[in-house]
């Protein structure tokens, strides 16, 4: 098959995952959510970190401080994905540890009403890429940090829905499927890519307590509800985003 030849099925994944993954305005005539996509979601995560980083940079023209400037980033990047992955994160809190029963766990997590155990995770977790992020800022180092954190966090998503089985049986992540395992491959390849060509050898840390803070999550969604769901999705991509930020952090400064 030739370059022309796959270029439709690449612009028609990116369409699928910039669709499924933000609310950015689409061409018209786009697809629904495919499990082939996989491999486009570090290429769309990467992208909102560029934008969060160029809200930043506006932020800091207009003499913001460090502080400031960061929040305007992450408010640009949950507006950029319609909170999607900070409500997974809150259920994910509130049913893994709210509930006693695989059964009570996850009717607490489709309940839209948000818990102390929720409210707690999205306070700490946005505190933790919060102080990330402002010292990125003050060693103008956002650029590099918000893409390589925004790909890198994109990438468990992926290998969670493959590796772990629905547990519910119904909504988002089980009507999308398991990506083939050439997606997966592909998604953390990218994203890789995306964090060397941003830190150098700073990726190797933000790899590393990534893939340990999906290891412990898979672990736990496994052990208490049997499997993965779009919030467990979500909440994977909130700590892998923090964790990376984190480390970014720590190499730059």
């Amino acid at each position: 098959m030739t370059n022309r030849d796959n270029a439709p099925l690449i612009r028609a994944d990116l369409i699928s995952a910039f669709g499924l993954l933000t609310r950015l305005p689409l061409p018209s005539g786009a697809v629904a959510p495919s499990p082939r996509a996989a491999w486009a979601w570090p290429v769309v995560g990467a992208s909102i970190g560029a934008l969060a980083a160029t809200a930043a940079s506006v932020a800091l023209a207009l003499s913001m401080p460090a502080g400031v400037a960061a929040a305007i980033a992450l408010a640009t990047a949950a507006l950029l994905t319609g909170g999607l992955h900070e409500d997974g994160l809150a259920d994910t809190a509130d049913g893994l540890f709210g509930g006693w029963t695989r059964e009570r766990r996850l009717e607490i997590m489709k309940d839209s009403r948000i818990g102390s155990y929720g409210m707690l995770a999205l306070l700490l977790i946005t505190l933790m890429r919060w102080s990330a992020v402002t010292a990125l800022i003050a060693a103008g180092q956002h650029w590099a940090g918000l893409i390589a954190a925004g790909a890198l966090s994109r990438a468990p998503m992926a290998v969670l829905i493959a590796a772990l089985p629905n547990a519910r049986g119904t909504g988002l992540s089980h009507s999308t499927g398991a990506p083939p395992t050439g997606a997966v491959a592909a998604a953390a390849l990218i994203a890789t890519i995306f964090a060397v060509l941003c830190t150098g050898f700073g990726f190797l840390g933000m790899v590393a307590l990534a893939a340990v803070t999906t290891f412990a999550l898979a672990r736990l969604a496994r052990n208490r509800i049997g499997g993965q769901t779009g919030d467990i999705l979500g909440a994977s991509q909130q700590l892998a985003e923090a964790a990376a930020l984190a480390m970014a952090a720590a190499h730059f400064t």
